[in-house]
């Protein structure tokens, strides 16, 4: 048995993604702002504090760390919130649990991205950068001046920054970081994308090699080969999850 933490694991790809790991046998501390083992808010470096301490109460060692938690930019969003939850409150957390996953023998972090990165126009590099530079005021103060849809894929992007930056030198720990892109699955912020008065017509607009949106359990699935050890050679990489949607926007 090992030991998992997994943010936003009450629901969607978190959920499913904690299910799975408890169906094969281990245990998962799960954080969430209800319904968790341990119940914080990743929107501020406080809540971010709580939930590491209440990990640190409960085990002193990770084999893995899911940040599923993040937020979608809506029309009318808090794009400041939106850079905040998703990309710093996966860095800090995973980076502060960095000592717990380095007691293990070996251990794994998938953090998860976004097809949006490859698949949605318009959205800012430099704000991307500019994230993945790590100064959270400047960062907030920037998204704050840009509509929260274009910050969703430019937070998603700096995560992936953020894992080519570091794989190399956590893997010499024994830690191997890696990244999901997942595209339109059929979770609690597909419906709320859905229901926005702007862009909820573009929602299922993309198309798909299989006809179909993706289930959370399918986004499970490889995260959790991602944390098995049969995935030992796989660092800093990205895997999209789409269902060939990036194939055909991008052949």
């Amino acid at each position: 048995m090992r030991t998992f933490a997994v943010t936003g694991a009450a629901s969607g790809i978190g959920a499913a993604t904690t299910e799975r790991l408890r169906a094969d046998g281990h245990r998962v501390v799960t954080i969430d702002r209800a319904d968790a083992d341990v119940v914080a808010d990743l929107s501020t470096p406080a809540g971010r504090s709580s939930a590491v301490a209440g990990v640190r109460e409960v085990t002193d060692v990770l084999h893995g760390v899911v940040p599923c938690a993040g937020v979608a930019g809506g029309t009318g969003g808090d794009g400041a919130l939106v850079a905040s939850v998703n990309y710093f409150g996966t860095v800090e957390v995973v980076e502060s649990l960095r000592p717990l996953l380095a007691a293990a023998d070996s251990a794994s972090v998938v953090v998860v991205s976004s097809n949006s990165v490859e698949c949605q126009p318009g959205w800012s590099r430099e704000l991307a950068a500019l994230i993945a530079d790590g100064d959270e005021p400047a960062a907030r103060a920037a998204a704050a001046a840009t509509e929260a849809v274009h910050v969703y894929p430019a937070s998603k992007s700096a995560l992936r920054t953020w894992v080519r930056r570091n794989a190399p030198a956590w893997a010499a720990d024994g830690v191997r970081l890696n990244a999901v892109a997942p595209g339109l699955v059929e979770t609690a912020m597909a419906t709320v994308m859905r229901a926005d008065p702007e862009l909820g017509v573009f929602v299922d607009a993309y198309p798909s090699a299989i006809g179909r949106p993706g289930r959370p359990e399918e986004v499970a699935a490889a995260i959790v080969w991602l944390l098995s050890d049969e995935a030992s050679l796989v660092v800093g990489t990205t895997l999209v999850i789409d269902g060939g949607t990036d194939a055909l926007l991008n052949p």
